[in-house]
């Protein structure tokens, strides 16, 4: 059986493996250990939940010795402020008989904060692209002493449009370093990334994006709308004893505000949302209540819920079928972790049919499909997005010009009086002579050049 014993780990991170309780090591873990402690770029594809993070951070901190420098000598970039604490918060619990400093920065908060916490020295530097960035160019924090690089959750990453961060991040760093990407899918973006920045990395592929986890049990059904999705969200919720832990996907956050309304509104009062336009400390407090229990039901977005480490979830609901199939991989991923089972329902209008079939073709399987209650009410109400999908009519006329209303007493104008403006007579003359328009310029020219 493979342990951690054969990893012959420090002593000090040893100690903090068997305090923390882990016992062997995820398939992640185990091929990225060896490669990664041996210096090489490394591109690792493994799907959310399967250890990625303490798959990089274990190599980095076994090589990692003691250093009164008070430059940063790893760097962690991760895409939203919640990773950064929970790396944080995962590299502090491995490294707790260790004498090193690690620190978070991500946006949000104030920078001279972290401004002083830079100056007072670090070794491992967790952060958002954009934070580090303005941290960097202000002179706060020297990047050049930077040896290893990991960029966590990359496509993640590039969704939100921080390539331009990273680019110039990495002109801020030395030539000479190892770089380390952790991904779920490989994207042509992804690609594109390690082909420009990345020398000859070595690749690990754990449990492809088209290879959904044994340990979850899908189902979907196909839903009239909108609001009738709502109704058969209540519906399937109430059942407290079932669905005990839930996290709902929701596309976009106008629409997740309204899933949220609209569940409020039929009195569900153990319901949680986020989503990027919640403040930093309603986000952290949402997360913490849903771990803790406070939270029974929580709705969210893909970019949000992407690398949150979310415990014993026991229930993914999908309210609407995501356009890339990859996501629904993503999503059903927050289930069925640690080999527990977990369920995955999908809601799915006919519109949305084609997003779905592309999901079964990604994963080579059908969705079971489930019996929609006869005791949950059809809606006929509408979101404005659904009125406007019903409401669309070819008009073959669409594109002709109206012809204008005359009214009585109209005529045409007199032949004469049928003028344009030309603009004043001296510019009229000079069209003439030179035959092009002029401009005020033109004029000193032509004069010097006139012919004799």
């Amino acid at each position: 059986m493979n342990t951690f014993d054969n990893f012959n780990l420090t002593k000090p991170l040893a100690n903090a493996i068997t305090e923390i309780g882990f016992e062997r090591p995820t398939p992640i873990q185990a091929e990225a250990f060896s490669v990664i402690l041996s210096g090489k770029d490394v591109v690792g594809i493994a799907q959310t939940g399967t250890g990625k993070t303490m798959a990089y951070l274990l190599p980095l901190l076994q090589n990692l010795k003691f250093s009164k420098q008070l430059n940063p000598r790893i760097l962690v970039l991760v895409p939203t402020r919640e990773l950064v604490l929970q790396v944080v918060e995962m590299a502090e619990s491995i490294a707790r008989y260790m004498n090193i400093r690690i620190l978070g920065v991500y946006g949000g908060v104030n920078i001279n904060t972290q401004k002083q916490r830079v100056a007072q020295g670090a070794d491992l530097v967790v952060a958002t692209p954009g934070r580090l960035y303005d941290l960097a160019l202000s002179g706060a924090l020297q990047l050049k002493g930077i040896n290893k690089l990991v960029i966590d959750e990359v496509d993640v990453m590039l969704d939100l449009g921080f390539r331009f961060q990273l680019t110039n991040i990495f002109e801020l760093l030395q030539s000479r370093r190892q770089n380390i990407m952790f991904s779920a899918t490989m994207t042509d973006e992804v690609a594109e990334l390690i082909d420009h920045d990345f020398i000859t990395p070595t690749k690990i592929s754990i449990a492809p994006s088209g290879t959904p986890l044994d340990t979850i049990d899908q189902s979907c059904y196909e839903v009239f709308n909108f609001y009738t999705k709502v109704n058969l969200l209540a519906h399937l919720t109430a059942d407290k004893s079932e669905y005990r832990k839930v996290l709902v996907f929701v596309s976009g956050k106008a629409n997740s505000d309204r899933v949220f309304a609209a569940l409020q509104a039929k009195n569900i009062a153990d319901i949680g949302i986020i989503h990027s336009n919640k403040t930093q400390n309603y986000r952290f407090k949402t997360i913490s209540d849903f771990d803790e229990g406070k939270v029974r039901i929580l709705v969210t977005t893909d970019i949000m819920a992407r690398g949150l480490d979310l415990d014993k979830v026991t229930h993914v609901i999908n309210f609407d079928t995501p356009n890339f199939p990859e996501n629904y991989i993503h999503r059903i991923g927050r289930t069925g972790r640690a080999e527990q089972q977990g369920k995955s329902i999908l809601f799915y209008t006919e519109h949305e049919q084609p997003a779905k079939e592309r999901i079964e073709a990604l994963m080579s399987r059908e969705i079971p499909p489930a019996d929609f209650p006869e005791e949950v009410e059809i809606s006929n109400q509408k979101t404005p997005e659904e009125r406007e999908r019903t409401g669309l009519v070819k008009n073959p006329f669409r594109n002709e010009k109206k012809k204008p209303v005359l009214l009585p007493g109209f005529h045409e104008k007199k032949e004469k009086n049928k003028k344009t403006n030309k603009g004043g007579s001296y510019k009229r003359e000079l069209a003439l002579k030179y035959k092009k328009p002029k401009t005020k310029g033109d004029k000193t020219f032509n004069a010097r050049h006139k012919k004799k």
